[in-house]
């Protein structure tokens, strides 16, 4: 009986040894991906809009009309080429849920649906790009695993397995948004669902490793540009109205994702739809350049508008942005919802913010913040990566976590009663 007890101890003392140093080599590995993927899109950027992208220039406002245009439009029929081969001559890429499921993540196949991804974006297309990063982390985690097996290194159960290819997903936005604590809530708020001190060390670490090593070459400016006012006790009454709001509108545009990606086109039809797609997304960018992309633009343009003038064009903006975002991914771009979500929320706080401007002196940044923010948490389901998210990424104090927080819990009910049921998966 005592041996049998020793040996468990020393067996699960292994296991946690193991855990530990794939969680090290894995987020360093991570880290790397992230970083040849933000570099790749700088590359795609320069290459077909002669842009370079910054946080004080997120939007190409300077590149030719024409240039915008064709840019996206080459960009959605080589994507709409490459992905029509994967999904019907070679093998459809497998999602992050489906990997964790247990099915394979093929190399090849998966780095170059993520390759694509990023390369769509950076011609123009209108669809988030962190999903890119988040794939690549799994399926390098999933080989990891393999390597292990087949090298006789270790048996990782499954848990495990699943743990730290959920971690690695988390990883790869923390490397590519040099967000950690935002990348360990992806993992245990959205894929694992599971809050553990093994769950939060082995992500955690990992996330901080993966930032790490990517930030060390791009850098460890925010990816949005805000005020340095405090938040402070006279914004919550507004809270509550426009979390509400963005409760509704994060229902309403997950529903339409969500149908987007159920209805997602992979047959030949790909060929067709996708580049005509990116040509209409190449009209619209003539007239409104601030839609481009991820949706960074659009966001930083709500977070930096002070005029009422510009309240026609942000809506108009927004309600483009959606749809064009939506079209996007049902004509059969794969993309992620995120920073799509942030803009068009940043959108409803900002002309909020302008519209009670006369009667508060709160800056309009802080409603664009709190509307980026609310609008993510509604459309994710999930409140607490929403909120890590924000605040890493635009690099606010700690006096921004009572109102925003607020405001993901607002927005993530009133979202949730849009939805009318509540979900129990996110699309990935």
């Amino acid at each position: 009986m005592l041996v049998k007890t020793w040996y468990i101890i020393f067996m699960r003392k292994k296991e946690t040894i193991i855990l530990i140093i794939s969680s090290i080599v894995l987020g360093l590995i991570v880290g790397l991906s992230s970083l040849f993927l933000g570099l790749l899109l700088n590359f795609v950027e320069h290459l077909f809009l002669h842009f370079e992208e910054t946080a004080r220039y997120p939007m190409g406002i300077d590149v030719a009309p024409g240039t915008r245009l064709w840019a996206v439009f080459a960009g959605g029929i080589i994507s709409a080429i490459i992905w029509w081969i994967l999904r019907t001559k070679v093998k459809p890429p497998v999602t992050i849920k489906t990997g964790l499921s247990g099915q394979n993540m093929p190399a090849i196949q998966t780095a170059i649906h993520v390759i694509t991804q990023i390369f769509y974006v950076g011609t123009g297309g209108s669809v988030g790009r962190e999903l890119a990063p988040r794939e690549a982390g799994a399926m390098i985690a999933q080989k990891w695993n393999d390597l292990l097996l087949k090298y006789h290194l270790a048996v990782l159960s499954k848990d495990d397995v699943k743990l730290l290819m959920a971690a690695a997903a988390g990883a790869g936005f923390a490397g590519v948004y040099n967000a950690p604590i935002t990348g360990m809530f992806f993992c245990i708020e959205i894929l694992l669902k599971k809050i553990s001190f093994r769950t939060v060390g082995v992500s955690l670490s990992m996330s901080i490793i993966a930032m790490l090593v990517s930030s060390s070459v791009r850098g460890v400016e925010p990816y949005y540009l805000v005020g340095h006012t405090n938040f402070d006790a006279t914004f919550l009454p507004f809270v509550i109205v426009i979390a509400a709001l963005c409760g509704i509108a994060g229902g309403l545009f997950r529903k339409a994702f969500t149908w987007a990606e159920k209805h997602q086109t992979k047959s030949n039809h790909i060929l067709w739809q996708l580049p005509l797609m990116a040509l209409i997304t190449g009209v619209t960018l003539t007239q409104f350049p601030q839609i481009m992309g991820n949706g960074r633009p659009l966001a930083q343009m709500a977070i930096s508008t002070t005029s009422n003038h510009f309240i026609l064009l942000l809506l108009l903006s927004g309600l483009i942005k959606g749809l064009v975002t939506v079209l996007t991914i049902r004509s059969g771009a794969a993309g992620g919802t995120l920073t799509p979500s942030i803009a068009i929320g940043a959108v409803i706080g900002t002309i909020a913010g302008m519209i009670v401007a006369p009667i508060t002196t709160i800056p309009v940044w802080q409603f664009s913040v709190l509307g980026g923010c609310s609008l993510l948490a509604a459309s994710q389901q999930a409140p607490l990566m929403a909120l890590f998210m924000i605040i890493e990424v635009s690099h606010l104090n700690y006096s921004a976590l009572i109102p925003l927080g607020l405001g993901v819990i607002i927005s993530t009910g009133v979202a949730k009663i849009v939805l009318k049921t509540t979900i129990k998966s996110n699309p990935l």
